[in-house]
């Protein structure tokens, strides 16, 4: 397949049968006095700190007491944000051969009603009330509606949980095959479905993603301040500093400053997040005066990441920022930069395909591409998931009968092996005929000064089909008019890849994973809740 998109996946590394359980285990034989995890509160004094030992001792307690309440095989739901009583409780799931179902505590009644129900828990551990959220409340709302709910634990209680928890109780042996959670897709457009992760795509994506192109060595400490609801929380960040025998600080919640202040205090060797994260930690007062020498790299993901702001993290932190590209169902690294890829691959690519992970690039017609044409990728191996839970339909929608999954985004993949994202799919812009991809505007408009973030869509037009549409949040401190924006695009792509309608916004509706939610901003436009600066005709 010389000239072609694909890639077999590098080869020299080994499939491990391994469980959440086993990687615990054998993390705290190995460094039982390492510092395993910290609570990254904001008051230094008041940071509970876990070895490597005591972590394993409070798992193992919470698996016995979960086993006396449920049976292996059943689903216990976590509603809470980054506390470390998650991350013990996912390790505690694990050892009991409960697959935990991890839920977003942003979601109101109908949309936990919905992750609760169609996942059938048996429980539910959450926090009384979060950010304005009186979650407990929502959730004796929605009991009676829930057949399937029979006990739920307050996070204030877990103490006495725990201490439910036999000694004499023997944990049970988990298959790595079987459930370890159950993510439910961000919904940006549809119902969200329920991704049934196995236990070795996850600890395995975790290995081969962070561990092995990062180098990280035991007792490094990793900040990790993605929402562990989400695969790059309680997956990437949290399984890869057990593998390495690493150290994970884990902050209750995103806030720019919190998170420069424990980079320095805590010496963290990476940092990261979505694109919006880094661009707040960049603008924050604090920064200048933050001792981040620490630090070897930074870690960027979830979203597009324009190429500026690569050059620009680059530039001000004097480290690499790597580009994970990932999706839920493939547990979900997929491809990665690495700290040796030229600063023009670290750019403008997502990398080369993982290690034992194939990719491909094809056509509608489901026809491997040549190098460089844009088509939809798709991946194989190890990390595809065992499919959407109770959607048969969906996951042979999602993963054909040779196994390669279809990720519905867009990419195109040079001689070498590395990708570009060109946008998703449905996201695609079809404007009188013609294909247009909105990550190309973005990235153009990225690079202008006076654009923080931006997000291009297409909207609905009379004699065109669709037309371009540019919804921009500025540069703080910055002014910027339409037609200067769009002689900036014009200058770089052709005119009918030229925006005509902008929107200028304070902020964007995220998902709880940082992504911008295009359904929303079109939603909100045709309803005339967003107005536009102006429309510029040809």
């Amino acid at each position: 397949m010389v000239g072609t998109s694909y890639r077999p996946g590098e080869p020299g590394e080994e499939l491990l049968d391994e469980t959440v359980g086993s990687l615990l285990r054998r993390a705290a034989e190995q460094a039982p006095d390492t510092l395993a995890l910290v609570e990254g509160v904001p008051d230094p004094a008041a940071r509970r700190r876990w070895t490597y030992a005591e972590l394993l001792d409070e798992a193992e307690r919470a698996a016995r007491a979960l086993l006396g309440r449920f049976s292996p095989g059943e689903r216990v739901a976590v509603w809470a944000n980054n506390i470390p009583e998650w991350v013990i409780l996912e390790l505690a799931a694990a050892l009991a051969d409960i697959t935990l179902v991890t839920v977003n505590p942003a979601l109101r009644q109908a949309e936990l009603r919905h992750v609760l129900g169609h996942s059938r828990a048996a429980g539910v551990f959450l926090r009384r009330e979060y950010r304005g959220n009186p979650m407990a409340r929502t959730l004796a709302g929605i009991r009676a509606d829930l057949p399937h709910l029979r006990t739920s634990v307050l996070f204030e209680d877990w103490a006495e949980f725990c201490a439910e928890g036999s000694p004499d109780r023997e944990l049970p042996e988990t298959d790595p095959s079987s459930p370890a959670q159950i993510q439910y897709t961000s919904g940006t457009t549809g119902v969200p479905k329920g991704v049934v992760l196995h236990h070795r795509g996850i600890t395995n994506n975790a290995r081969l993603s962070y561990v092995r192109t990062f180098g990280l060595r035991p007792g490094e400490a990793q900040l990790n301040p993605m929402p562990l609801f989400h695969t790059a929380g309680c997956v990437l960040a949290t399984l890869s500093a057990i593998v390495s025998l690493g150290t994970q600080v884990l902050p209750p919640y995103f806030e720019p400053g919190l998170m420069l202040e424990l980079t320095e205090s805590e010496r963290c060797v990476v940092m990261g997040g979505v694109p919006t994260m880094l661009i707040a930690m960049l603008e924050h007062p604090a920064l200048p005066r933050t001792d981040l020498s620490s630090l070897r790299y930074v870690l960027s993901g979830g979203a597009f990441v324009p190429p500026e702001l690569v050059r620009r993290v680059e530039e001000i932190l004097g480290v690499p920022l790597c580009i994970i590209y990932a999706q839920t169902e493939a547990s979900p690294g997929i491809t990665i930069t690495r700290l040796d890829d030229s600063p023009e691959d670290r750019a403008h690519t997502v990398g080369r395909p993982l290690p034992l992970s194939e990719v491909k690039i094809v056509d509608a017609a489901g026809t491997v591409v040549p190098n460089g044409v844009t088509g939809e990728l798709c991946t194989r191996g190890y990390h595809v998931m065992t499919g959407y839970l109770d959607a048969p339909a969906d996951t042979a929608a999602a993963v054909d009968g040779d196994g390669w999954l279809h990720t519905g985004d867009l990419a195109s993949m040079d001689e070498r092996g590395y990708c570009r994202i060109e946008g998703r799919l449905k996201d695609m812009i079809i404007r009188g005929g013609e294909n247009i991809y909105p990550r190309e505007i973005e990235q153009v408009l990225a690079e202008h000064p006076a654009v923080a973030e931006v997000a291009v869509v297409g909207v609905p037009d009379p004699v065109w089909g669709e037309r371009v549409a540019a919804f921009v949040r500025r540069t703080s401190g910055r002014t910027v008019a339409e037609k200067e924006l769009f002689d900036h695009v014009r200058a770089h792509l052709a005119p009918h890849k030229t925006p005509r309608t902008w929107v200028f916004v304070e902020d964007f509706p995220l998902t709880g994973s940082g992504k911008i939610r295009k359904n929303v901003l079109r939603e909100e436009y045709a309803a005339g809740r967003l107005r536009e600066e102006a429309d510029t005709s040809d």
